[in-house]
C-alpha cells in the first residue's frame, strides 16, 4: 500500500479517523468489535426504547405562492446516542418545528404539492476532527427533481451559504430520503448524520386499506463505531468500505419497539455508508414486501428474508396478531457477502407485543397494490429499447464507472457523459460488476427502473417493483429497464394516476449515476448522463447556485 497521501487522503486523517489509511480491507470478515468504547459502556441490545423521527413542519412563503415551505439548518449537534455520552454529529434541524438530529425530521408531502426546502449550511468551517471544509449538497433520493435541485455532487453549499430546493413532487407515493451529496465528503457527512426520510403519498395509496398513522412506521437503519469518548469513529479501510459495530434504528442502538396485535407497515431505509443487510424475523415468520424504492409493487410478495443494500428502500408489512402479550420477536441481520461482521451486527431491533389489538380499520394487504402499474415502468418491455452496458470496476486502485471517474468529468468541464437519452425513449441498461471483493448498489438519478433480469434469471421476489438502486454483487450482471419522461408525463412509474392538470415538461439536463457505497462514491465512482440537450437554465451547478447573502425575511 502506498504511503503517499493524495489531497483527499490527507483531509481524511485526523482524530476522527486516524486509522482510515492504515488498515487493509478484508472483503468478508468476522471480528468482535471496532469501537474503542468498552463493550460494558454500550447498551445491551433491545434495552433502549424505540422512537420515530420528528415530522418536519411547513409554513407559507410569499416567494413561493402555494408551496409548502420548510427550513432546515445543517448543524453540529451533540445528542446522546450511547447512554452517558454526548456524540458530536451533523444533523438536519427543522427551524420551523424546532426539532432535529439524526436521522433528521421526516418530510411528508402529497403528490402534486410543491415543496420548497431551504437548506442553510450552519456547520463549522472545517470538520472538527477530519479538517476538511464542510460543504454540502442535498439530494432528494427518489425524486425526479430538476437538475439544479437534484443535489449534483459538485453543486456545493459552503458553510454560511443557503439554497432553496424546489420539489414539484410529481412522483407517485413512495419512501424517499434526503441526504448529503457533497463531492468527496458524502460518506463522512452522511455518517455524521445528514440523512432523513421524505414520504410522498397519492390518492391511489390513500384508498388502500394498508396500515396508516401510528402503524405506518419509518425505520432508518445504520451502523456506527465509537471512540472511547463517545465520538463517532470513521475508518474507510483504504477507501474500500466503512463499517460500524453498533446498529442504529432511527438513531437508537438496537431498540425495543412495543407493538399492538395487528398489522404494521414498516418503511425500511438502509442509510449505512457501506453495510448491506439481509433481514429476517427471529421466529421465521415470512415478511410481506409491498413497496420498493419507487413505490408500491403491483402485488405483495411474501418472502422468508430479503437483502437491502445501501440507499435501498423496502416497505414491509408484519402482522403481530398471532402473538400473545409479552411475546418478543427480533428483526435479525443474516448478513451479506463483502461486509465485516461484528459481535452484534446480526441484531437490528426487537418487537415486544402488547395486549392491545388496536383499531381494525386499515389493517389489510390487498392482493393488488397499484392498479396503475400496468401503464408505468413495470409494464415496459425490452423490445425496441436502446441498449447500453455500464461496467463497475476498480482499476489500479481507482473506482470507475465504465472506465470513467468523477475527476475525468470535472476535467472535461462537466461535459463528459455516459449517455444522452432522449425524452420519451426507453432504455435497457446492463450493469456489470467486475470488481471482485465488493458489491455495488448503483443509483440512477431521475428515473425509476424495472429489474428485468439478474444473471439471466428473473429477479428475486422482493425486487419486483419500481427501483432506483440496484444491488450488484460480485461478478453479477443485472438488466434494468427505464423510460425517460416526455412532456406531459408526470413520472415513469404511474403516469395515469394523477389528475390531468398535473403535467410537466419533458426531462431535460444532466443527472448522476454512482455507487451508493459512499466510500466508493467519494473516491470518484460516479458518472453522468444528459437527457436531451443541456442548457444553462437547468445547469446543475449554476442555474440555482447557493447564496451567501442574508436570507430574506419571509
Amino acid at each position: 500500500m502506498s504511503t503517499t497521501l493524495t489531497r483527499r487522503d490527507a483531509l481524511k486523517v485526523g482524530a476522527f479517523g486516524a486509522a482510515a489509511l492504515a488498515l487493509p480491507f478484508v472483503p468478508t470478515l468476522s471480528a468482535r468489535s471496532v469501537s474503542q468504547l468498552a463493550a460494558s459502556k454500550l447498551p445491551k441490545p433491545y434495552t433502549l426504547p424505540f422512537r420515530t423521527p420528528p415530522v418536519a413542519q411547513a409554513r407559507s412563503n410569499p416567494a413561493y405562492p402555494g408551496a409548502a415551505f420548510y427550513r432546515m439548518e445543517q448543524r453540529l449537534l451533540t445528542p446522546e446516542i450511547i447512554p452517558g455520552f454526548k456524540t458530536p454529529i451533523f444533523g438536519y434541524f427543522d427551524t420551523i418545528g424546532g426539532a432535529g438530529g439524526t436521522p433528521g425530521p421526516t418530510i411528508r408531502v402529497q403528490q402534486g404539492q410543491t415543496a420548497v426546502v431551504r437548506q442553510a449550511n450552519k456547520l463549522p468551517e472545517t470538520h472538527p476532527a477530519l479538517a476538511y471544509r464542510d460543504w454540502t449538497s442535498t439530494h432528494l433520493h427518489g425524486s425526479p427533481s430538476r437538475p439544479q435541485y437534484d443535489g449534483y455532487a459538485s453543486d456545493m453549499t459552503q458553510p454560511g451559504q443557503w439554497k432553496d430546493y424546489v420539489y414539484e413532487n410529481r412522483m407517485s407515493a413512495r419512501t424517499l430520503w434526503y441526504h448529503d451529496h457533497g463531492v468527496h465528503h458524502t460518506a463522512e457527512n452522511a455518517y455524521m448524520g445528514l440523512a432523513a426520510m421524505y414520504i410522498s403519498t397519492d390518492p391511489v395509496e390513500r384508498a388502500l386499506p394498508l396500515p396508516k398513522g401510528e402503524f405506518d412506521v419509518p425505520l432508518v437503519l445504520g451502523d456506527k463505531a465509537f471512540t472511547s469518548t463517545g465520538a463517532l469513529l470513521f475508518d474507510d479501510n483504504g477507501h474500500s468500505s466503512t463499517f460500524g459495530d453498533v446498529i442504529l434504528v432511527n438513531g437508537i442502538p438496537w431498540p425495543n419497539m412495543q407493538v399492538k396485535r395487528r398489522k404494521y407497515r414498516f418503511r425500511l431505509l438502509n442509510a449505512s455508508v457501506s453495510r448491506g443487510f439481509k433481514l429476517a424475523l427471529s421466529d421465521g415468520t415470512p415478511l410481506t414486501v409491498i413497496g420498493t424504492d419507487g413505490g408500491l409493487m403491483p402485488a405483495p410478495q411474501t418472502v422468508p428474508n430479503f437483502r437491502i443494500g445501501m440507499a435501498e428502500r423496502y416497505e414491509v408489512v408484519i402482522d403481530f396478531a398471532k402473538y400473545q402479550k409479552g411475546a418478543k420477536i427480533q428483526l435479525k441481520n443474516l448478513g451479506v457477502p463483502n461486509a465485516t461482521n461484528y459481535d452484534n451486527t446480526d441484531k437490528i431491533m426487537q418487537f415486544e407485543v402488547l395486549d392491545d389489538t388496536g383499531p381494525t380499520t386499515d389493517n389489510a394487504v390487498p392482493s393488488e397494490l397499484d392498479p396503475t402499474a400496468a401503464r408505468g415502468v413495470m409494464s415496459l418491455t425490452p423490445q425496441g429499447a436502446i441498449k447500453r452496458t455500464m461496467r463497475l470496476e476498480r482499476d489500479n486502485g481507482e473506482w470507475k464507472v465504465s472506465g470513467v471517474t468523477w475527476k475525468d468529468i470535472e476535467d472535461s468541464g462537466f461535459t463528459l457523459e455516459f449517455a444522452n437519452p432522449q425524452a420519451g425513449s426507453t432504455e435497457l441498461w446492463t450493469i456489470e460488476n467486475r470488481s471482485g471483493g465488493w458489491f455495488h448498489p448503483l443509483h440512477i438519478h431521475l428515473v425509476d427502473f424495472q429489474v428485468v433480469a439478474r444473471n439471466g434469471a428473473p429477479p428475486p421476489a422482493h425486487e419486483r417493483g419500481p427501483k432506483d438502486v440496484i444491488y450488484t454483487g460480485e461478478n453479477e450482471k443485472v438488466d434494468v429497464l427505464m423510460r425517460f419522461h416526455p412532456a406531459g408525463d408526470p413520472n415513469s412509474h404511474d403516469p395515469a394516476s394523477r389528475p390531468e392538470e398535473l403535467t410537466y415538461p419533458a426531462d431535460h439536463g444532466r443527472y448522476m449515476v454512482h455507487c451508493h457505497n459512499l466510500t466508493h462514491e467519494d473516491h470518484d465512482m460516479m458518472t453522468q448522463f444528459c437527457v436531451g440537450e443541456d442548457s444553462d437554465d437547468v445547469d446543475p451547478i449554476r442555474a440555482a447556485a447557493a447564496r451567501e447573502d442574508t436570507e430574506p425575511d419571509d
